[in-house]
């Protein structure tokens, strides 16, 4: 199987592309689709549709309350009506009065539970949504490769756990109500007409300028909400890189630089802000203008048919609120237009992270490994590279024992990582194949392979909890004196003890309260705990002090007894102790053995470690050109 994905690199294309110029195409899809998309997408609605289905019934319910909610605002100016015409003008009539006070209390009371009911329906829905989106897509981004996630930014991904899905969570919670208004403005025109045809359509002649407005208004629009949002986010993203790299720019002194590229970027986002706003309320005076004009026409041509007898009184007042309620769900659904649209694309940009490809999967007849696997580990002519085009290793073979502690070393580039990756399978070989405790990787499950091989990087990451629930984070079921053995066992008890409240101590964001060295022996102790059979670690000496590396070093003893250790280091001084030595370089395996039988040789590890350099990182690049020529020569 190839390393990556065809469809993984598109993707992650598609997530690291850089922003463009509002009038850049993407496809055949302009940039502004990237913000507001298609009004309607019937993939991405019939995708967003598995997510509600399950809740059907709930949103049928609210459905039925909004209708029953737009009948009573149909029904209250038809009643007040009534109760004018039949129980107030020319003497009155109580019992007429009485029935009109009767049914308008039952239509407030109707009109409040419908709304209660509704409210409740729908929101009820739209967050079981919002959750089970979530759920599936951090369940998602868990399973794929790290081919794709070395690809992607992790801010864009978090936008799409968090803002897409509100928008669509926005959208699931005013959909329902456009239903209403797009009845309610039916509804009304229907009565007026009903009511009086002359009158009515005098009353809705107003309305071919609103359409007129918009056709001219919604363009320009879209454009100033567009470059709004774009510009929020370059300012956003100034924040986050400003607050995140805050060491760096008080080390450097650019306080004030900085400030002042802030003020700019935000000060372009103050005024297309402005702009954007200036358009979202134009529209607002031009409806209530419109609507004062048609409320004046009802008054005018109202009163002069009501005093020359052929209009009653109580139908007048009908219209003027049916004319008050008209623009309320135009308004509505001008904003609801530009909620589907953003709705629209952030769907589509969820659906793009739950059908992300999963490169690594268990085959349906994978093996589980067992605890007495014998814990050998073995390259077979293994070639494997990020791009397929460049390997980064290239025909490696080699094979470590049961219990035995094997050093691979190499510059820079040359190998060491991208190996132990593939002892964990989080890539595919593209040819060749590795074997754990006799069996191909692509042939195990990885969960029984995840119990077997465990991993110390060179910078643990400890997640936001108390010591005893990282230590156990491998091994959930260990009990609290297993925790507290595998911390003594590294050395790891004393500094614990010394914390605030010891094992229960809380870590800050990963683990910054405590120590590089205090970290690593956490992460020991953590392997330790999970009691899998081959340990991998990965320059877990580098970038600390020579007394904790010494430290270290005791706990490395204690971890590595009684397992396949494969150790990556970066200082020649930490693996004399190794049992054997190999050496790559450029992604070919050229050396094997131990120290002794190495330095005989007279080889690169030889001629490298007589210089007396303490780390293989630090020897030029020159250097080694030389060293190699000069084998080349002999």
């Amino acid at each position: 199987m190839k390393t990556t994905n065809p469809d993984e690199e598109q993707m992650a294309s598609a997530y690291s592309t850089q922003r463009r110029p509002p009038h850049a195409t993407v496809g055949s899809h302009t940039i502004e689709e990237e913000v507001f998309g298609k009004a309607y997408d019937p993939r991405t609605v019939r995708r967003i549709w598995k997510f509600v289905h399950p809740y059907r019934r709930r949103i049928y319910i609210s459905i039925a309350a909004v209708l029953a909610f737009t009948v009573t605002q149909l029904a209250i100016p038809l009643i007040i009506g009534y109760a004018i015409d039949s129980g107030m003008v020319e003497g009155g009539n109580l019992t007429n009065l009485g029935w009109a006070i009767a049914a308008f209390a039952a239509m407030v009371l109707l009109n409040y539970g419908a709304s209660y009911l509704q409210e409740i329906q729908v929101g009820h829905v739209a967050e079981n949504v919002l959750f089970d989106m979530r759920r599936a897509m951090f369940a998602r981004l868990q399973a794929v490769s790290l081919s794709f996630m070395d690809k992607t930014e992790v801010g864009r991904l978090m936008s799409r756990l968090q803002g897409d899905v509100n928008s669509m969570q926005e959208f699931l919670e005013t959909s329902i109500v456009s239903v209403g208004d797009a009845v309610l403005l039916v509804g009304i025109v229907v009565v007026l007409l009903s009511l009086d045809w002359g009158l009515g359509l005098l009353t809705l002649s107003t309305m071919p300028a609103l359409f007129v407005v918009r056709l001219f208004w919604l363009p320009r629009a879209k454009r100033a909400f567009w470059k709004a949002h774009e510009t929020n986010s370059l300012t956003n993203g100034a924040m986050a890189e400003g607050i995140n790299g805050v060491r760096t720019i008080q080390n450097l002194d650019r306080q004030q630089v900085n400030l002042d590229l802030y003020d700019d970027r935000a000060y372009h986002n103050l005024r297309t802000q402005l702009t954007g706003s200036k358009y979202a309320q134009v529209m607002v005076p031009i409806v209530d203008t419109l609507t004062g004009i048609a409320m004046a026409t009802v008054i005018v041509a109202g009163g002069s048919l009501v005093l020359n007898g052929s209009l009653q009184v109580g139908i007048v007042v009908a219209f003027l609120f049916y004319i008050q309620r008209f623009f309320d769900p135009i308004r509505s659904l001008t904003m609801q237009y530009s909620i589907m649209q953003r709705a629209m694309t952030s769907g589509r940009r969820i659906i793009e992270v739950l059908d992300l490809p999963v490169a690594i999967d268990d085959k349906p007849d994978a093996v589980a490994l067992t605890a007495d696997m014998d814990g050998s580990v073995e390259f077979r002519d293994v070639v494997f590279g990020y791009d397929p085009n460049r390997p980064v290793l290239k025909n490696v073979s080699f094979r470590v024992n049961p219990g035995e502690t094997v050093a691979i070393v190499g510059p820079t580039g040359s190998g060491k990582t991208s190996a132990m990756a593939l002892v964990h399978r989080f890539y595919e070989v593209q040819s060749g194949a590795v074997l754990v405790g006799g069996h191909d990787v692509r042939e195990v499950t990885q969960e029984s392979l995840g119990r077997q091989v465990a991993m110390v990087l060179q910078e643990p990451f400890l997640f936001t909890g108390s010591v005893l629930e990282n230590i156990r984070y491998n091994s959930e079921r260990a009990h609290r004196d297993d925790v507290v053995a595998a911390a003594k066992a590294v050395g790891a008890h004393e500094f614990i003890e010394r914390l605030p409240q010891g094992y229960d101590t809380i870590l800050e964001q990963r683990g910054s309260n405590l120590s590089l060295g205090q970290r690593q022996l956490l992460s020991f102790a953590r392997a330790l705990v999970a009691d899998a059979k081959i340990l991998v670690l990965d320059e877990a000496t580098a970038s600390i002090d020579s007394y904790t590396e010494r430290e270290i070093q005791k706990a490395l003893e204690t971890l590595l007894k009684g397992r396949t250790g494969m150790v990556i280091a970066h200082r020649l001084a930490t693996i004399r102790g190794a049992d054997r030595i190999i050496v790559l370089q450029n992604g070919e395996l050229i050396e094997e053995g131990n120290h002794d039988q190495l330095m005989e040789k007279g080889g690169l590890y030889a001629k490298l470690y007589n210089m007396n350099y303490a780390s293989f990182d630090d020897i030029p690049d020159e250097m080694l050109e030389n060293i190699n020529a000069g084998a080349a020569r002999t």
